[in-house]
């Protein structure tokens, strides 16, 4: 249970400003799905509120428990989650064509999500070991090979965007570790000059993104859909009623808000079903049309403050450990909302990643609770404490 002599240190600026982000959530999502469900226009809130209400059971419990218990678990944790994720692969449930799911009687719950929290509490058990050992490249293989594997085995459900939220956390975990910073620019750059490949290649081999591609002059490692999603990135015209109807209706949306918005519960994209998944992936499109810029100005603004109270508890904690997970799941936190509403507003590619406490989901939302609740435990324990 937690201490007594650890309230003082409880952090009420972090817990209200997930508060207003939850409550704000719900809001929006009463908007967004009020006509999914014929005739039950609180379905979905109904049941995000009981996600909410088991998601702060969830970030109580786990603020509850020293974090420091983790860093001898590093290694039992990140093969748990191998196993786990091979048995997805193994044992799935199979839904639009990837296997992401598994299935326990009544309930599906989604172990990429969970897989996230693995990961950071892992690896920061990891490069706690390593501490002064992050100078070379040498050095980072380890660490590359570390998040490699089960990145790819989330690659191979497909799902791509989860994925690369396994990138993010690297590159943040690597910083906050004290890596090499010529080495940690030189990987970016490697990054994004791999990407100016891929599209390159797919520049090729769509006559500059004109038509779906029939081959590809070098293979790639991704599927069909998920090639389709980056031309049509460039070009959703070009199956206007198909792979880019998407990002065409989501910007339909957010450009028809205009500066004010058209009101809750006024948006016609919205509220005539024009807009697909304007509930999970695609809920800022909603604040875009029913609340205009402001609205979406004001959502970017409670992340703002959330994400920057976050990187002052990583400062302020005791030990490394405790930085590295804050740092990690912040870099999480931020790599979701970057590329969700970059995914909606069109500048990024439709990767499915939702945004976080916005978008509907128990799995994505209870991961995100569970890491609320490490972050607080941490903030709880800044201070060395004397009985």
């Amino acid at each position: 249970m937690l201490e007594r002599k650890l309230v003082k240190n409880m952090d009420w600026t972090f817990i209200w400003l997930l508060a207003v982000v939850l409550f704000s959530s719900l809001l929006i999502l009463k908007s967004a799905s009020a006509n999914v469900v014929a005739g039950q226009p609180y379905y979905f809130v109904k049941k995000q509120v009981l996600w909410i209400f088991i998601g702060f059971c969830a970030m109580a419990v786990t603020a509850s428990f020293n974090y420091r218990y983790f860093l001898k678990l590093g290694n039992s944790i990140y093969f748990l989650n191998l196993i786990i994720l091979v048995a997805v692969l193994l044992l799935g449930e199979e839904s639009k064509g990837a296997q992401r799911w598994i299935s326990l009687g009544p309930f599906e719950f989604q172990p990429s999500e969970f897989a996230k929290i693995a990961i950071v509490i892992s690896f920061a058990a990891f490069l706690n070991r390593r501490q002064g050992n992050l100078n070379t490249l040498r050095d980072l293989i380890p660490c590359f090979l570390y998040i490699g594997i089960p990145m790819l085995l989330i690659l191979k459900q497909p799902d791509l965007g989860t994925s690369l939220v396994f990138l993010a956390i690297m590159l943040g975990m690597l910083w906050a570790g004290g890596a090499n910073p010529k080495i940690m620019i030189a990987l970016v750059l490697v990054i994004l000059f791999l990407v100016i490949i891929i599209f390159g290649i797919l520049f090729v081999a769509t006559d500059g993104f004109q038509k779906p591609p029939e081959e590809l002059p070098i293979p790639l490692p991704l599927k069909p859909y998920q090639l389709m999603r980056l031309i049509i990135f460039v070009n959703p015209d070009m199956d206007p009623l198909g792979s880019g109807y998407h990002m065409i209706q989501s910007q339909v949306a957010i450009g028809s808000g205009g500066f004010l918005g058209k009101g809750v519960g006024n948006g016609s994209q919205v509220q005539g079903n024009f807009l697909p998944e304007h509930h999970t992936d695609f809920i800022f499109s909603v604040v875009g049309e029913e609340l205009g810029f402001i609205g979406g100005s004001l959502v970017l603004l409670m992340f703002f403050l959330l994400i920057n109270r976050m990187i002052k508890i990583a400062m302020e904690s005791r030990d490394i450990f405790g930085t590295l997970i804050v740092i990690g799941i912040t870099s999480m936190l931020c790599f979701h909302v970057m590329v969700n509403i970059g995914m909606t507003i069109g500048i990024m590619p439709v990767t499915g990643v939702p945004l976080p406490f916005m978008s509907y989901g128990g799995s994505g939302l209870l991961t995100n609770m569970v890491s609320m609740g490490l972050i607080l435990g941490i903030a709880l324990r800044k201070e060395q404490l004397t009985f």
